[in-house]
């Protein structure tokens, strides 16, 4: 890897244990890939709009319905954050609002061992279903769908087994695999890379 490479690690703020997730990203990475990155890692579907918060300023898709806000797409993440511990939010889903807490933990990563510049190294805990109702309603969606016993251990498993987005009809909420992430950023990154010529 010839680029500088940053070593973040995003948690999902409110919930206990922590779901979290330790990656790296090059440096010149816009905050609209880092989104895509996020949404892969994390284990969300991309279904809902998010901003970043940099140093109290907001960063969206849609900087024209904002009071305030830059475009991810024109932001590079070494030019905003470039501090080792430096911290900043990524908020997912406006309904459910989910907050992340992003920190830079190693500003200059190096890994001869670790051939790709986007690369999930490890982490914790099943993202929650979209639409699950926000962290109090993964808590109940957890205690539900662990226990057989649950008075609505059947209704959770239905609405799980109907939502379209998920190739799996199992849901575990302690279960998470780097390596399974990793496949999906690698499909990502061939399927973003740039071509020679655009195709619009």
């Amino acid at each position: 890897m010839n680029q500088k490479i940053f070593l973040l690690k995003i948690s999902l703020k409110e919930i206990e244990p922590k779901i979290w997730r330790r990656f790296i990203v090059p440096t010149t990475i816009t905050l609209d890939r880092l989104h895509d990155v996020i949404q892969i890692i994390m284990g969300w579907k991309d279904y809902h709009l998010y901003e970043f918060l940099i140093d109290g300023k907001v960063y969206t898709e849609n900087p024209a319905d904002s009071t305030q806000g830059a475009e991810v797409g024109k932001h590079i993440l070494g030019d905003l954050i470039n501090r080792k511990g430096g911290k900043f939010q990524y908020l997912y889903d406006f309904g459910d609002y989910w907050e992340h807490e992003v920190i830079l933990e190693n500003r200059n990563y190096s890994n001869p061992d670790i051939e790709v510049n986007l690369t999930c190294l490890e982490g914790e805990r099943s993202c929650p279903p979209e639409d699950v109702g926000g962290s109090y309603g993964y808590y109940d969606f957890c205690e539900g769908i662990s226990d057989s016993n649950h008075p609505q251990h059947q209704e959770y498993l239905d609405w799980f087994s109907d939502l379209d987005f998920y190739d799996s009809q199992e849901f575990k909420c302690e279960s998470f695999s780097a390596e399974k992430t990793n496949i999906e950023l690698m499909k990502y990154l061939r399927w973003s890379r740039q071509r020679l010529s655009p195709w619009l």
